[in-house]
C-alpha cells in the first residue's frame, strides 16, 4: 500500500510503499509516550525504507533516546525523526533492520485500513494515568510482543 506522510506544519512530507499498514502496535514505552504519544501510546506502521522519499529534509531532525540503567545506559540506535519546525514526530529507522522504517500512524495522511484487534505493548512501563481502552480480542504485553509486525499482519491475512 503507498503511504503520504506529512508533518503538522507541511515542512516536511513523506511517501513510501507499506506491506504492513494496520495501525495495531500501540506502544506505551517512556519514549514513545513522551515523544509522540498523546494518549499515552504511539502507534508505528511497517515500511519499505528503500521507497522513503521525503520533500523537505532540511526541515527533518534525529533524535535518538537513552536506554538502560545506570552505568548500562547508553544512546539507542533507533533513530527518530521529526519536522523541527512544529516538532511532529515522523518516523523511526534502526540501524538494526535497515530495510524498514517506522512511520507513525499520526503522521500519515493515507486513509489506513481498521486493525480486527489490536496489541499493546510495553505496558509494564505505561504511566499510570493512562487508561488501557482494550477490546476483548487484544493482545497484551509488558514487554515486546511475540511477533513482529510483519507476521501479525501474516497471522491474520492481512498483508497488502
Amino acid at each position: 500500500m503507498h503511504l503520504d506522510g506529512s508533518c503538522h506544519c507541511g515542512a516536511v512530507r513523506f511517501s513510501l510503499e507499506s506491506a504492513h499498514p494496520y495501525p495495531y502496535n500501540l506502544c506505551y514505552c517512556s519514549i514513545c509516550r513522551k515523544t509522540g504519544g498523546a494518549g499515552g501510546y504511539a502507534i508505528n506502521l511497517g515500511g519499505d525504507a528503500a521507497t522513503l522519499k521525503v520533500e523537505g529534509e532540511a526541515h527533518v531532525r534525529i533524535y535518538q533516546a537513552m536506554i538502560g540503567e545506570g552505568a548500562e545506559r547508553q544512546q539507542s540506535p533507533a533513530k527518530r525523526h521529526f519536522c523541527g519546525e512544529c516538532g511532529a514526530h515522523l518516523w523511526v529507522w534502526d540501524p538494526r533492520w535497515p530495510e524498514l522504517v517506522h512511520p507513525l500512524a499520526s503522521a500519515i495522511d493515507t486513509p489506513l485500513p481498521v486493525p480486527p484487534e489490536r496489541t499493546h505493548l510495553m505496558l509494564g512501563s505505561k504511566a499510570a494515568w493512562v487508561q488501557v481502552r482494550a477490546d476483548p480480542q487484544d493482545k497484551h504485553f509488558d514487554d515486546y510482543p511475540d511477533e513482529s509486525i510483519a507476521q501479525w499482519h501474516a497471522r491474520l491475512g492481512l498483508a497488502c
